[in-house]
């Protein structure tokens, strides 16, 4: 009898059943959830291609298997926009600033700089962002538009929480 995990993915609870206790969270995405967005780059953990947020934390899917995270709630590219269609700030600010060029890894990038934000360590320093992104690899080289676009919306998202809480 094959295991069933119980994943929250982009805000649907899920019981998945695992037919191979081998599968890595990438896999079991684009393979049989078919959320393609999340991109298989070099299946070594070092390209950042496949980031995703699990529990609200940045992780490369292609290192985690799918049966270790259960119960997890897993938020992926097709997920990070609002219910009316309105872009994620970190979105915006990516086509604002040319944050990309092929895309290839744009949903890898996007997806680490929102947990580089929510984890607090996104600051307003470039440097800073940079060392904070460097897990994620761009062969086009659009690391200024995309050091633009987390230091932008790093702002927009903090002007937005003190606007709340005043």
């Amino acid at each position: 009898m094959n295991p069933t995990i119980h994943l929250t993915i982009n805000g649907e609870r899920r019981a998945i059943e695992i037919d191979d206790p081998r599968v890595t969270l990438l896999d079991l995405l684009r393979e049989r959830l078919d959320l393609t967005g999340t991109k298989k780059g070099c299946d070594r953990g070092q390209c950042g291609a496949c980031t995703v947020l699990v529990d609200g934390r940045r992780i490369n899917s292609c290192l985690s298997l799918a049966l270790s995270l259960d119960g997890a709630e897993i938020t992926t590219i097709e997920g990070l926009a609002a219910p009316d269609g309105a872009l994620h700030p970190v979105q915006a600010a990516f086509i604002a600033h040319d944050g990309f060029q092929c895309g290839y890894c744009t949903p890898g990038q996007i997806m680490s700089a929102v947990g580089l934000i929510n984890e607090g360590q996104a600051g307003d320093d470039p440097e800073r962002v940079r060392e904070g992104m460097s897990g994620n690899l761009c062969r086009c080289g659009a690391y200024a538009g995309i050091t633009e676009a987390v230091l932008e919306a790093q702002a927009t998202l903090a002007e937005s929480e003190r606007e709340k809480a005043a």
